[in-house]
């Protein structure tokens, strides 16, 4: 089994191939084994950790909703943030699905400074307005789910990074790094058992 994690930059999209010219990640540099795929993916937008395994028991365990991984997102908002609007995505509010309409889950939010050893993205953020930081904890991953939690309580998504899903974090790397794990350290990381 081949496991790694990689910091998808932005204007990527979660897979090898595409019909679009998108930038893709065949377009790394770095040789995969040949069989992998993303695990949970990050939409063409968003930046930061995924993991990319041939194992399908690790898919089957992140993916499933019973099993609630904690993922952690860094989240640049246009405006500055008030207290009313981080308890309202904190209590869950309803989303649009193409489904029909969604409550979110109860998540954590807490708002923080804007990271000073933030990598710098290639079409960086228009700043000339206020924005603010929070990082999100949220168990679930819907379609766009953080995008429309934040623009639902009045504060646009800018910029949207999945720094850790439970204890497996991007800490120090810079978009387009990969990294290479073993299984044991990667199921540890993820607080899955080895069974």
């Amino acid at each position: 089994m081949s496991y790694y994690i990689i910091y998808k930059p932005y204007k990527m999209i979660s897979q090898f191939t595409t019909e679009h010219k998108k930038k893709c990640l065949s377009d790394l540099e770095f040789t995969f084994a040949k069989d992998v795929y993303s695990v949970g993916r990050l939409d063409e937008n968003s930046e930061g950790l995924l993991i990319l395994t041939n194992d399908k028991s690790l898919n089957h365990r992140l993916l499933k909703p019973e099993y609630e991984h904690k993922r952690i997102y860094l989240v640049q908002l246009q405006g500055i943030v008030t207290d009313a609007a981080m308890k309202e995505i904190e209590a869950g509010i309803t989303i649009a699905l193409d489904a029909g309409p969604y409550v979110t889950k109860p998540c954590k939010v807490k708002k923080v400074k804007k990271p000073e050893s933030l990598a710098p993205r290639a079409h960086p953020v228009n700043e000339s307005l206020p924005t603010s930081w929070i990082e999100l904890t949220l168990t679930e991953g819907k379609y766009h789910q953080v995008r429309k939690m934040t623009a639902g309580v009045g504060f646009p998504c800018l910029r949207l990074i999945r720094i850790a899903i439970e204890d497996l974090r991007i800490e120090n790397m810079q978009p387009g790094d990969v990294r290479e794990l073993k299984r044991d350290a990667i199921y540890k990381r993820l607080k899955i058992s080895l069974d």
